[in-house]
């Protein structure tokens, strides 16, 4: 889900109950956790059965506000728990503290959070390996995720490389760049090559660099053909054509002005 029209109760109940679709990801900013709720009422699949993921707005930053913003989360998801929680984003936005100190003390909050079993993981989204350093000088707990864009056009392969060496699960974002990669003519080429859509040789490439691939839509047909991944595999040649396309260009925040 997203914010933008990032949300359809159709979509969703659909995702669930015919695509097997069980990971959630959504954040308090994209304005649709209670109406999850509601969708996963009525796909009748078990809470125990989903992994949810949502994240906390930078306007909920600092010890106290995190540990309010997450229980805020969790009723509105109508949850006693989240498999997953992250920091949203780097830039803390507090006057008269650096964002370094803020991010220090949230990220406390979210192990305290990890440690009552509030949330069974946490982590952090669009941040950088320095970003990263520095949460690793100040806190305990390494992030078990960092959710980053990812894409042919965005392939930070430094920060996956520095995940890997801390075992910070990589998670992708964007996988289709917004659209932008499907009409790209070398991906138009490799799915027709493969017999598959644009789409398809995008998430089953993020997947085969290894990545935790997040597509995201509002359309039941399309999640069904971003579910149609695993009964193909792009050969290496192809891989290497797909990762020569970054060029650097995001689609959605750049983090790397933020100190």
């Amino acid at each position: 889900t997203s914010h933008q029209g990032g949300y359809s109760h159709d979509a969703v109940v659909h995702a669930l109950q015919k695509c097997g679709i069980r990971h959630i990801d959504t954040a308090k900013r994209y304005g649709c956790e209670s109406l999850l709720q509601k969708a996963i009422k009525e796909s009748g699949v078990k809470r125990e059965d989903l992994w949810i993921t949502t994240k906390l707005w930078h306007s909920d930053y600092g010890y106290e506000n995190t540990k309010k913003a997450c229980l805020e989360s969790c009723e509105r998801l109508g949850v006693e728990y989240l498999d997953l929680y992250l920091i949203h984003w780097p830039d803390a936005h507090v006057p008269g503290k650096s964002n370094r100190e803020v991010r220090a003390e949230t990220w406390g909050a979210l192990e305290e959070l990890y440690e009552k079993g509030l949330c069974r993981s946490i982590g952090v989204s669009n941040f950088l390996i320095s970003h990263l350093e520095q949460l690793k000088e100040d806190c305990v707990v390494t992030p078990h995720v960092n959710q980053v864009e990812y894409h042919p056009f965005q392939r930070p392969q430094e920060l996956v490389d520095y995940c890997r060496s801390r075992d910070i699960v990589f998670e992708g974002y964007c996988p289709l760049a917004k659209g932008e990669a499907l009409t790209h003519p070398s991906i138009i080429q490799l799915a027709k090559k493969y017999g598959r859509t644009p789409a398809q040789i995008c998430i089953r490439w993020s997947i085969q660099n290894g990545i935790v691939t997040i597509p995201k839509s509002t359309k039941a047909e399309r999640i069904q053909e971003n579910c149609k991944v695993f009964d193909f595999t792009i050969a290496e040649d192809d891989v290497e054509i797909l990762n020569g396309m970054h060029d650097g260009r995001h689609v959605s925040w750049d983090p790397s002005l933020i100190v």
